[in-house]
């Protein structure tokens, strides 16, 4: 008797052991095999693949063409991959196979077996293959095809992101895999792509913010593919940034059947939390398990994500209920580095989306196709807001690619709906339909109803359903849905050319024609692009929330870092960054950081000189100081060159300043004349050596055969001062157990993988990357006339067990908590308002005037071209003392109108408008209160006059209205405003 229920206790705990069996993710990216070029025997289990090449993924098969080469000539073809492992401990249980991304389409098989196909070229992928896992070694091959023209197998046709100007083709598999490994009782994955799983989803309701309080959500797709019915619990436990269990908290129990899908969920109040933020990558850890009849809890899965307050309407965006207005970039998709493509360790991916936090922006805005989730989890770690598209490329689409681009949405919301950056779906690159509008939001309320993100696309100006919009090379306002730029100023300068004055001596605007015509917008010097950057934001400023009951949301500026995608310059890649494709600034970075620096306004003082203070002896050139001050004093080794010249609220210029070797100084003042910030420029002297340091994973340099490290080099002066005028070539060396990927510069071939490697201003970067080996490694640098410099690394062994490893690069990485929790204070203080207009009377086509103030900027009003017409009387609400009048008139870039403005029959404004983005401000000088004004054409709009021309892009289109042909006698308005200002 007492041995059968000996017998009976250990069966039953075996049971509950299987039942309670440990669920597993695992890195599976080691030890690949990459063959370019079709084998149609590939797929075979005993396929001979010694010759391959190894590999470990992310690794694009043409990373090498990263940077070399421009993006249309990126190698299309087809390749294999195959990875074997050992099948130790998997018989029996359910194993998925994840893939983060794949370009462009590839075709799955283990063991011979075929598993499915996928297309799209971004989105992540899944495949069961549980049956097919042998005891011994098993097989994992892929083909894939990366042709640029592709077409989907079923409907032959293509994919409209599938673009050789915007969407750069690293080819094959340039993400992640991960191995899932779980019982046949399990919580899905949010993998719709093949499997038509949702995963878990997290979220939280009622929030108090002050209180530090909010409902925290958890749900899960669960599957019963046992066979019998199972009576389950759902438990959550919430942990926060420092594995602390802050709540445990569960569902009611429910009955499963064998074979049924259900969702499961639980939900608690919580307190003392910490509500991520702009620069508060605060993330905590919702681990959801299962719970059994016998209290046995099995397959745990934990998911990272934040918590926020979100709100969307009268023109602005809310953040924990603070007004945010955006600033920040629009950035390739493919975010790639030199050499090496998108893929990059998870650690640099923060490095380089931390730098937009580290310049005060607060938004990137992705473009074309959505990201792969390696940057999706970095923007939530370092606190950048993301606006995530699916795929587009700049036009609506019907039929078979419309379906295309909503089943993309739907797959891109549900692998990423957890994740806190996410705050905007892009529905389009372009302008979509209504009804295109409608279906996107519907989907986002399907699978993310409570995720607080709004949905819209560029353009949406008319479309009530889309929840936020914007354009690109123009400025919109609003009073219902936020507007926002979604790119702006595409000028493009070289960080190697710094002015006129110095080496290498760039002319402003010198460089090859784009399209036949000057290409003065493309070949900035550092100097003057920076300028340009100051100007462009000013518009956006002058419009902020606080001036008006319509206002702008801000801008994104398009590309953060250079990018391998369409050029317009003497290069052969986009020269529009902040940064170089190293990541190393250009002077514009600290101009967009002093005017970002805030919420909406400026909130810590920061003043930036532009450019170096090392030049020849006679040297005369203006100085530009970039300040959030109101005054700034420039002093030459201590003595006062007097005040800067003011222009465009952050723009201080002091003209022909003579060079004097020392120190440059710009102090800032405030109203008061109280000192807020500085800078200084100092001359270098003679160059004294080459100094070199190490930009690496805060968690060490892995020696998984996918981490790199940033080689930084720079030529010093004795005193340590970068040598600004410096350009020598830097030989390198290097021993132990890495590879060389080199950096970039200008020269055959960008330099790509060279040795040999210039400095550009002083200062240049390059990459090197471990191997599967771990060791010492020995980087060597030697330069003409600068003694030899040298740096030592040390490789961190990772361990990897039948082809599978427990080392995840992002999983251990911390939240970066620079800017700190979102401030109770205001972000803005209203110092303008609107003032309505309840009715107008028009010189001319009266039926159309409510179109200049129906906060639609599609719509307009213009006179009928005669002179006596051209003329309209708007009456407003109220008698206010109106000290500005702000106006958008059709052809704002490229005409100037002689106008007149009369309060009771009084003239209070005249004189012609400026060209500009979009609106142009009149400022009344001596306001008269009146509830009437009447706006007049005064002469002929004038187009000759090309000396302020607003060059957003050679004759690139800014919208219908922007271009639309009127007679130089007509007065078009597409919106006014009269604006009040508050004492």
């Amino acid at each position: 008797m007492n041995k059968t229920i000996s017998l009976i206790l250990a069966l039953m705990l075996a049971i509950t052991g299987l039942q309670a069996a440990e669920r597993h993710r695992y890195n599976f990216n080691s030890a690949w095999k990459l063959s370019v070029g079709d084998d149609k025997n590939a797929m075979q289990s005993n396929h001979n693949d010694s010759r391959w090449k190894t590999v470990t993924l992310p690794r694009a098969f043409n990373e090498d063409e990263a940077f070399r080469v421009a993006i249309d000539q990126h190698t299309d073809t087809v390749m294999w991959y195959r990875k074997h492992f050992h099948g130790k401990g998997l018989k029996g249980r359910k194993v998925l196979i994840e893939f983060e991304g794949i370009r462009q389409a590839g075709w799955f098989y283990i063991n011979g077996e075929y598993l499915g196909m996928h297309e799209n070229g971004v989105m992540a992928v899944g495949f069961d293959i549980s049956k097919y896992i042998k005891e011994g070694d098993n097989v994992i091959a892929v083909r894939i095809d990366n042709n640029w023209k592709y077409r989907e197998q079923a409907t032959n046709t293509t994919y409209q992101w599938n673009n050789s100007n915007f969407n750069a083709n690293y080819g094959g598999i340039p993400k992640n895999v991960y191995l899932h490994v779980m019982d046949d009782v399990y919580q899905t994955l949010p993998l719709y792509s093949n499997l038509k799983t949702t995963g878990v989803y997290t979220y939280a309701t009622d929030f108090d913010i002050k209180g530090k309080k909010a409902t925290v959500h958890a749900e899960s797709e669960v599957r019963n593919e046992s066979t019998e019915a199972r009576v389950l619990t759902y438990r959550a436990t919430l942990k926060d940034m420092d594995g602390k269990v802050v709540k445990t908290f569960s569902g009611t129990p429910r009955k499963l059947n064998a074979g049924e899908t259900v969702t499961l969920k639980a939900e608690a109040r919580v307190a003392d939390l910490h509500f991520w933020s702009w620069g508060y990558g605060y993330l905590y850890t919702v681990e959801t398990e299962l719970v059994d009849e016998n209290g046995t809890a099995f397959d745990k899965v934990s998911t990272r994500t934040g918590f926020r307050k979100t709100q969307f309407g009268e023109g602005k965006i809310w953040l924990n209920d603070r007004v945010l207005m955006v600033h920040g970039y629009a950035q390739r998709t493919s975010n790639e580095w030199p050499a090496v493509g998108l893929s990059v360790p998870a650690w640099l991916s923060d490095y380089s989306n931390g730098l937009i936090v580290e310049g005060c922006g607060n938004v990137v805005r992705w473009m074309h196709v959505t990201p792969w989730k390696q940057d999706i989890e970095s923007c939530d770690r370092v606190g950048l807001i993301q606006a995530m598209p699916a795929g587009d490329a700049e036009k609506d689409r019907q039929g078979r690619q419309w379906e295309q681009r909503t089943e993309l949405m739907r797959d891109a919301i549900i692998y990423n709906r957890n994740n806190p950056s996410i705050l905007f779906y892009e529905s389009g690159n372009e302008s979509i339909s209504r009804e295109h509008m409608i279906e996107m939001k519907a989907i986002r309320d399907l699978y993310d109803p409570f995720g607080g993100r709004a949905i819209g696309s560029r353009e949406m100006l008319d479309i009530n359903e889309a929840e936020y919009g914007g354009e690109m090379l123009y400025i919109n306002k609003s009073k219902k849905h936020p507007m926002w730029a979604t790119e702006y100023c595409r000028d493009e300068g070289m960080r190697k050319y710094w002015d006129e004055y110095s080496y290498p001596f760039h002319k402003e605007g010198d460089g090859p024609l784009y399209r036949g015509k000057p290409a003065n917008d493309y070949n900035h010097n550092s100097d003057m692009l920076a300028v340009e950057w100051v100007r462009r934001w000013y518009d956006y400023w002058q419009v902020r929330p606080g001036t008006g009951t319509r206002v702008s949301s801000g801008g994104v500026k398009i590309v953060f870092s250079d990018t391998n995608t369409h050029f317009r310059s003497e290069a052969n890649y986009r020269l529009s960054g902040a940064t170089d494709p190293m990541r190393i600034p250009k002077d514009g970075f600290f101009a967009h950081q002093v005017m970002w620096d805030g919420w909406v306004d400026p909130e810590n003082s920061r003043t930036h000189i532009i450019g170096h203070w090392s030049y020849d002896d006679g040297t005369k050139k203006p100085v530009y100081v970039v300040s959030n001050g109101e005054s700034v004093e420039l002093l030459l080794n201590g003595k006062s060159l007097g005040k800067g010249k003011r222009s465009y609220n952050f723009l201080f210029t002091f003209d022909n300043v003579a060079f004097e070797e020392g120190t440059l100084t710009a102090i800032s003042r405030d109203a008061n004349g109280k000192e807020v910030s500085r800078h200084e420029l100092k001359t270098a002297g003679k160059p004294a050596r080459l100094v070199m340091r190490t930009i690496q994973n805060p968690e060490g340099f892995h020696a998984d055969g996918a981490d790199l490290a940033l080689i930084e080099f720079e030529v010093v002066d004795k005193d340590g001062n970068r040598c600004p005028l410096d350009n020598r070539s830097v030989r390198f060396s290097i021993s132990g157990p890495a590879e060389w990927r080199g950096g970039i510069a200008q020269g055959e071939n960008n330099y790509i993988l060279n040795t040999v490697l210039p400095v550009e201003c002083g200062i240049n970067r390059a990459l090197i990357r471990s191997t599967t080996k771990a060791g010492k490694i020995k980087v060597t640098a030697q330069a003409t006339d600068l003694p030899k410099a040298s740096l030592t690394l040390q490789t961190i062994p990772v361990k990897v067990t039948d082809g599978k490893s427990d080392y995840l690069p992002s999983e251990t990485l911390k939240g970066w908590l620079t800017r700190g929790e979102t401030p109770s204070t205001p972000s803005y203080k209203d110092t303008k308002r609107g003032i309505n207009i309840v009715s107008a009377q028009a010189g001319s086509n009266q039926e159309n005037v409510r179109n200049s103030w129906d906060d639609n900027e599609l719509s307009e009003w213009s006179s009928d071209g005669g002179m006596n017409s051209a003329w309209v009387t708007y009456t407003l609400e109220r008698k206010a003392r109106v000290s500005e009048v702000s106006l958008k008139l059709t052809s704002w870039r490229n005409k100037n109108y002689p106008l007149e403005i009369l309060a009771g029959g009084k003239v209070v404004w005249e004189g012609n408008t400026d060209k500009s983005l979009g609106y142009v401000h009149l400022k009344i000088s001596d306001p008269v209160e009146a509830d009437k004004f009447t706006i007049r054409l005064k002469g002929t709009a004038d187009t000759a006059d090309t000396s302020n021309q607003i060059g957003e892009l050679a004759g690139g289109n800014t919208g219908e209205l922007d271009n639309k042909k009127h007679s130089s006698r007509t007065l078009p308005i597409v919106e006014v405003d009269f604006i009040e200002e508050i004492k």
